[in-house]
């Protein structure tokens, strides 16, 4: 098995959502949909229109493994608006969007090569700050595993329409 990651574009647009609903397909076989609910992804334009804001204002990258798409993350120079309340960092910092894999791939480290290519990305742009942010309900296992791989949770938030999604942000130095 081998783990390639390459700049993705627009093209890759139809993939990324399809991985979305890979992972939202195995969330709800799980029991867990507090993340992203029980629907495809696909369907909500909403989605989509963030996927492709985030690669305009930054880089989608897409992990294949053996040639197929595995697993995906943009990365921009800000988190969303949704975190605007925030206090900012107080220095440059690469912040991740839309993780998500295809769930076929799940344990063959797509994931954690992405998460590693973006703190290379960002080293290389003189960017000392990787940030994210995720889903903290429920079991927390998303928060486990960004913490497996380096993070450090630092801010909590609510965000949605009633104010009841639970949110961690992450930082990492590279």
């Amino acid at each position: 098995m081998t783990i390639t990651i390459r700049e993705g574009g627009p093209d890759d647009i139809p993939v990324i959502l399809a991985m979305l609903d890979s992972s939202v397909e195995w969330l709800v076989s799980q029991g867990r949909t507090g993340q992203w609910g029980s629907k495809p992804l696909s369907e909500n334009l909403k989605v989509a229109e963030s996927v492709a804001g985030y690669m305009d204002q930054g880089s989608a990258y897409i992990a294949e493994v053996d040639g197929v798409p595995a697993a995906t993350l943009t990365l921009s120079d800000a988190p969303g608006d949704y975190l605007a309340h925030l206090p900012p960092p107080g220095e440059p910092e690469r912040y991740i969007h839309w993780l998500a894999s295809d769930r076929r791939f799940k344990g063959h480290g797509a994931g954690a090569a992405l998460l590693a290519h973006a703190a290379e990305v960002a080293r290389r742009a003189g960017v000392r700050l990787l940030r994210v942010d995720c889903y903290a309900g429920g079991d927390r296992k998303l928060v486990a595993f960004y913490e497996a791989n380096g993070f450090v949770p630092t801010q909590t938030y609510t965000a949605g329409e009633r104010n009841d999604w639970p949110g961690q942000v992450l930082a990492r130095r590279v």
